[in-house]
């Protein structure tokens, strides 16, 4: 048994570990909802509210990051890499980021936690192109109003075996 009463106690080994345990929980919470609406209304009713949460969480998720790491309004494809790095996803999923050049970046989940508990249950992936959309869209709007999002690879059109989702992220020239 640990010898800790309060989270303000945990050293910086437990603290990270609470923090993925955190994570984790978010995301069985998420998954059991998603499950629930499924069986009683169909998965397309399902994504439907899906995408809708997301609209909403992202931008929540994307503000309070950026105010976390004092990123400046319009803070670019390097603001962008930096958030996206302390996303609650980024604590339990495999990702890798690549910057060409400071316009561009390209964002590789390599491991996902929803498909591969799907994958688990003997279910289909779970078509998140379009919920994915809105919810790396709207992220990256949130960082920098300037960037726009295309989506390379993501059930239910995967392009790249090798990585459950790719997404790119570039900055539009100003006028």
């Amino acid at each position: 048994m640990k010898e800790f009463n309060k989270v303000e106690e945990l050293p910086k080994k437990e603290l990270y570990e609470l923090l993925k345990i955190y994570a984790k929980n978010w995301l069985a919470h998420d998954g059991c909802w998603f499950l629930s609406v499924e069986e009683k209304h169909g998965m397309e009713e399902a994504i439907n509210i899906d995408r809708e949460s997301w609209r909403k969480f992202t931008i929540v998720e994307a503000k309070r990051i950026k105010e976390f790491l004092n990123l400046p309004d319009n803070s670019g494809i390097e603001g962008l890499g930096r958030a996206l790095g302390f996303r609650l996803y980024a604590t339990i999923n495999k990702d890798k980021i690549e910057m060409p050049d400071d316009r561009t970046l390209t964002y590789y989940v390599e491991t996902c936690r929803v498909q591969e508990a799907r994958r688990r249950k003997g279910m289909k992936d779970f078509p998140c192109k379009s919920v994915g959309i809105v919810e790396y869209s709207l992220f990256a709007k949130t960082i920098d109003g300037g960037i726009e999002t295309e989506c390379i690879s993501c059930p239910p059109d995967i392009t790249d075996k090798n990585n459950y989702c790719i997404w790119k992220f570039s900055l539009k020239e100003k006028d």
